[in-house]
């Protein structure tokens, strides 16, 4: 069978990607003074001597007068002026570059941290965006800013470099350029004043610039340089559905803690992911079984490490477990992890000893997975005094209390021994503990239980008032009461903790249920909107707001009534037009006291929503908590939009049909009566004195009788077009509903004829409160239904009587009747039943203007067919009394 290589979908979803991308190269050189500016400006020159547009954006020629001059000729953007603690800093204008929009731009330093008000923190976060806009961009940079060799390079050098690139960044650079010089060569140029002032040069050369410094340094950039060469060749091979020797296999989990190595251990797992030919890696973090909160400065830690870790292209996340080790290698075996990477700290020989440091556990737990420990201590925890001065802060009450415990046991065991011989006191003092231990933790059960035992000892046990241990047993007690401290403070915190993570799950179910039970029913997006926005502030405890697009700007409509200052509004609208988090804690406007997220549907991005001042855990279940509201918001908010959407796309349904409609009853229904009309009065015309009487008579009575019917047919027409826009305008009054029907029949008196008209009414009927007028019609039009459906020689019968609060009009006929299935339907506009007695047909405008007069009034309308055998209709018309008759009443 013939092996067929096909490309990877991955690969070729990437280069589909890439193609509307701007073109990054990068010129890496091992340390400042190698010539990256000089030579990158140099190759810029001869771009531009062959008709390429390229432009400077940025570029820091230190006082080199040899690269000063190589900036002439070429157009140099203006920087943009930022102001910060009274200095004026010049910094790279983003905006004026993504305006002037050259084919290539000049970016030097792609490491450089931009000054506080830029629309973003870092440089390569600028040229992300001119890269994502089309415009092909060239930079600098110098390895030791990488982020993944921050720990290396501190180690080559003792200098920690704060300014630093994600290797992801740099992976996705189109073409890397190593600008490359001996270290001898480095230090003749630092000597001849090339690189920094000849103070300054001194100071390099006998510190960072050391040539043992500057050699690894070297092999660093030339190792990266190939790395990046093989990540290419490795791309091209997947999209040509070439066999390679990747390994395709290998996955790494990052165990990362609330300590000072999380970020350390973050960027070792990334040089493992990049040994292993960019493998896919995890951070993971296990809360332990203990709250953490209030540990402030640790919490931040954390944070940033995970943080670090999205920056190098890593996933997070946050599991939740008892047991850790059990824990890691779960979510080790249901991903398919072969590589775990875990830090070791400074275990006590205690721990070790009995194998209770996580990674002696590990190792003697893991099967079929690689576990890599680091054991070099990252940066040092607390320093003694500062971690008293925390513990004095936030852990002094619940051991206060403890011995408070101990205190009141001492009282009631010094009663007790007055009064009684042989009394078992430390029964009272094993209480104190075990209540300390139960109700405020392992440490203060811990602390009791030493000052129980010193108490107990000093006051009770013999020698008294002597610290000394007269007897065996009494180290037994002490064994006890710490033994029993220690059981009951693991386990009641167990309990604690249990019973915290409970409660905070029961209060996200909370937050989501009520959430989604106010986006089922939200009628409009803008309550969808309000709903979201009291989930979130209900959810974080801090103020939220959701904008949505109205007329091409970004509107707040509901959370905060106060308005956003500029530099929140500039990351809403970032997050709008991007579909990225920007904002508080994010990499784009940081500085903005507010965070924001896109709001999506199902199909579209539909809109923001923005928390104030929220730093949240990536990965954490708080975040997958928000998340999951703003995708249940977005979705809600989708969804009103699309039923006023559908709501105003049935109104223009009906209306179209309506218009169809009319156009097909001027057509036919009106040309009916105008060619009766216009063939009667051209014979009259034409042979009027040839006529006989009779036969004038008769054409004269066609010409009237069917101008009545076109005078018929527009009325309704006006009627309808007056109800469907709203235009019906009532004049209500108290009236006699015998003399309205009356006068309804009497306007048909001509229209009758072989039909008979019978009435019933009581001798005393109440008024009702109607528009005379509108009723009239809607009898008439009733009764022109039953003249037209209704043989020649039957009757139409007309009644009238009363209910408790109502007058009910009844109108029959003897027709053949209305089918059952056409009764709901009999009031819709345009409805006819077939083949009338009567020449003409309606345009089934009658009964629809009607109901609609009807209602108008307060009234209801009702049809009933059949009512003699199989045949015959009745319409049922029920109308308000007047007030005066109905307090009469009463």
């Amino acid at each position: 069978m013939q092996d067929i290589r096909r490309p990877d979908p991955e690969a070729l979803l990437a280069e589909t990607q890439k193609a509307h991308r701007g073109k990054l190269k990068v010129f890496l050189g091992m340390a400042p003074g190698v010539g990256k500016t000089y030579e990158m400006l140099r190759q810029a020159r001869r771009r531009k001597m062959d008709g390429l547009d390229v432009a400077i954006g940025l570029v820091e020629t230190h006082g080199r007068k040899e690269t000063e001059s190589l900036l002439r000729g070429l157009d140099v953007l203006p920087r943009r002026p930022i102001e910060h603690r009274g200095r004026t800093l010049l910094e790279f204008d983003i905006d004026a570059a993504l305006a002037r929009r050259p084919e290539l731009l000049i970016v030097d330093e792609y490491a450089h941290t931009n000054a506080p008000g830029s629309r973003h923190p870092k440089r390569w976060q600028d040229v992300e965006e001119l890269l994502a806009a089309g415009i092909d961009v060239w930079t600098t940079l110098n390895v030791q800013h990488l982020e993944s060799l921050v720990d290396v390079v501190l180690k080559i050098t003792g200098v920690r470099q704060r300014e630093t690139v994600p290797d992801g960044a740099l992976s996705r650079a189109d073409d890397i350029e190593v600008v490359d010089i001996t270290p001898a060569e480095l230090r003749e140029r630092m000597a001849a004043g090339k690189v920094y002032v000849p103070e300054t040069a001194r100071l390099a050369a006998d510190n960072f610039f050391k040539p043992e410094n500057l050699t690894a340094l070297r092999e660093l950039a030339l190792r990266r340089a190939a790395q990046t060469v093989d990540d290419q060749l490795n791309a091209a091979m997947r999209v040509k559905g070439l066999e390679g020797p990747w390994a395709a296999g290998d996955r790494i989990l990052v165990l990362v803690a609330d300590d000072g190595m999380a970020s350390a251990l973050v960027r070792q797992g990334r040089r493992l992911s990049d040994t292993m030919k960019d493998a896919p890696w995890i951070v993971a973090h296990i809360p332990r079984g203990r709250s953490e909160e209030g540990q402030a400065g640790m919490t931040s830690r954390l944070t940033d490490a995970m943080k670090l870790a999205e920056q190098l292209g890593a996933s997070t996340v946050v599991l939740n477990g008892e047991d850790l080790v059990a824990s890691a290698l779960g979510y080790a075996g249901q991903n398919n992890v072969t590589q775990i990477v875990i830090g070791k700290g400074r275990d006590s020989r205690l721990r070790e000893m009995f194998g209770m440091s996580l990674a002696a556990e590990l190792l003697r737990a893991a099967r079929g997975v690689a576990i890599h420990v680091v054991t070099e201590p990252g940066e040092k925890e607390l320093r003694p005094r500062r971690a008293w001065l925390q513990l004095a802060r936030r852990g002094w009450a619940p051991h206060a209390i403890g011995l408070g415990y101990v205190g009141v046991a001492t009282a009631l065991a010094y009663l007790l021994d007055l009064q009684f011989e042989r009394a078992d006191l430390g029964m009272i003092f094993l209480a104190a503990i075990l209540a300390a231990a139960v109700l405020h933790g392992l440490a203060p059960g811990m602390v009791a239980a030493l000052c129980a035992f010193a108490i107990y000892n000093f006051l009770f046990l013999s020698p008294r008032y002597s610290f000394a241990i007269g007897s065996p047993t009494d180290l037994l007690t002490l064994m006890v009461f710490l033994a029993v401290a220690l059981a009951t403070g693991i386990l009641a915190g167990r309990s604690r903790d249990r019973a915290r993570e409970a409660q905070r799950r029961a209060s996200d179910l909370t937050y989501l249920l009520v959430a989604t039970r106010a986006f089922s029913r939200a009628p409009t997006k803008n309550y969808a909107a309000k709903a979201l926005a009291e989930q979130m502030t209900a959810a974080t405890g801090a103020r939220s707001i959701v904008l949505l697009p109205e007329n091409g700007e970004l509107v707040a409509v509901a959370g905060t009534p106060e308005e956003l200052g500029p530099g929140a509004m500039a990351a809403a609208r970032w997050t709008w037009e991007r579909g990225e988090p920007a904002g508080h804690s994010t990499g784009t406007l940081p500085q903005s006291n507010w965070s924001f997220r896109p709001l999506s549907g199902v199909q579209n991005r539909v809109g923001v929503v923005g928390v104030e001042r929220l730093t949240i855990l990536p990965g954490s279940d708080q975040e997958k908590l928000l998340t999951a509201l703003a995708d249940g918001g977005g979705v809600a908010i989708e969804r009103a939009d699309f039923a006023l959407h559908a709501v105003e796309a049935e109104t223009l349904r009906r209306s179209d049909r309506f218009r169809t409609a009319l156009l097909n009853s001027v057509s036919h229904d009106l040309r009916t009566p105008l060619s009766t009309v216009l063939g009667a009065s051209s014979t009259l015309l034409e042979l009027g004195d040839k006529l006989a009487p009779a036969v004038k008579q008769d054409l004269l009575e066609s010409i009237r009788e069917e101008a009545e019917r076109l005078n018929h047919y527009i009325r309704n027409l006006l009627d309808m077009t007056r109800l469907e826009g709203g235009g019906v305008t009532l004049r209500l009054e108290d009236s006699d509903i015998e003399l309205v029907l009356r006068a309804a029949t009497a306007r048909l008196s001509r229209r009758l004829g072989e039909h008979s008209i019978s009435y019933d009414f009581p001798a005393e009927l109440p008024k009702v409160t109607i528009d005379p007028a509108l009723l009239e019609q809607a009898v008439v039009n009733i009764l022109e239904n039953a003249i037209a459906y209704s043989p020649e020689n039957t009757e139409i019968s007309i009644a009238a009587y009363e209910d408790r609060k109502k007058v009910i009009i009844s109108i029959e006929d003897e027709g053949k009747g209305i089918p059952t299935d056409e009764l709901e339907r009999v009031f819709d506009k345009f409805r006819r039943l077939e083949e009338p007695t009567d020449r003409g047909k309606g345009v089934g405008l009658g009964l629809s203007i009607t109901k609609g007069f009807i209602e108008a009034m307060g009234g209801t309308i009702v049809a009933a067919s059949p009512i003699h055998g199989d045949k015959g209709t009745r319409m049922l018309i029920a109308l308000d009394k007047s007030e005066a008759d109905v307090w009469k009443a009463k």
